[in-house]
């Protein structure tokens, strides 16, 4: 491949064009090795660690360098990273506290949502990240929904969660309620602010707002049950058009357009019910 722009921050495992590339490539691995080598331009697709690893050593870039994270630095781990000390200490200092800011933003009748990340049903989102590790948070429809909250408290560190089980608690007040996680997984690390001021979601929901990091155990099948690009975009229209007529149902008629949704639905609006919100719409 001479020239491709990277759609997915240099996370590969969010990419479908290298698991297709991956596939392709094991394929003619395994048909080299049964002596009947794939014909045309498609026996020349080797994966691109297979690639590297064919340089000298101290060649070799470690990933980090070539994702312009860090000076060149040679792979000393034959790219499987989850043996490296480097790439755990690197993971330790830098992917838990800077986190990437994204630059593709979808705003969907004043709810935003970034292009490549995850969405699960129930408004918790996924963002993938090296070697099966997955930053997770509440999406900006949800904290438009409940308003500024004042806790939200992930499972310890080293706590097993599971996809669509209500692991995450949030408060506000009187009232609380869970959020279903996205993915399955342990738990690596958590985001110790939000226990004391959960309104920081609020403020910074993709970025500073995240709740958890986690180590999936089973991510291909989770991903299959979120949605992700259009489909998230269309999943989060469709819900605030939901609102809107749970809202005119208690209130009465709203404008003709809708609008955009206030910042605190709940707070603006407490007659709506904090229950009947998040089991509508947290499917809590």
């Amino acid at each position: 491949m001479r020239h491709k722009y990277c759609a997915h921050d240099y996370e590969c495992a969010a990419c479908r064009y290298d698991r297709a590339m991956r596939r392709t490539a094991r394929e003619n691995r395994d048909l080299r090795q049964k002596g009947t080598p794939a014909a045309g331009n498609r026996r020349k697709i080797v994966y691109w660690k297979d690639r590297l690893r064919e340089m000298p050593s101290w060649k070799r870039p470690c990933l980090h360098h070539m994702k312009g994270r860090i000076e060149f630095r040679s792979c000393t781990h034959e790219y499987q990273c989850g043996d490296c000390e480097f790439d755990q200490y690197f993971n330790d200092q830098y992917t838990v506290h800077a986190v990437v800011r994204p630059i593709n933003v979808l705003d969907i009748k004043g709810i935003t949502l970034p292009q490549g990340y995850y969405l699960h049903r129930g408004h918790c989102w996924a963002r993938l990240e090296a070697d099966s590790t997955v930053r997770v948070g509440l999406d900006d429809f949800a904290l438009h929904l409940l308003g500024p909250l004042d806790r939200i408290e992930a499972p310890l560190m080293g706590k097993e969660i599971r996809q669509g089980r209500g692991d995450i608690a949030l408060n506000r007040g009187d009232n609380d309620t869970r959020i279903l996680s996205p993915i399955s997984g342990v738990v690596t690390d958590i985001n110790p602010r939000l226990r004391d001021d959960g309104s920081l979601a609020n403020k910074d929901p993709y970025t500073e707002g995240w709740i958890m990091r986690l180590h999936a155990n089973n991510l291909r099948h989770d991903l299959g049950d979120l949605l992700i690009g259009d489909q998230a975009g269309e999943f989060v229209d469709q819900e605030v058009e939901r609102l809107y007529d749970v809202i005119e149902e208690t209130t009465g008629p709203l404008a003709a357009d809708g609008g955009f949704l206030a910042d605190d639905i709940y707070g603006n609006l407490p007659q709506l019910g904090w229950e009947r919100l998040t089991r509508l719409f947290l499917r809590s």
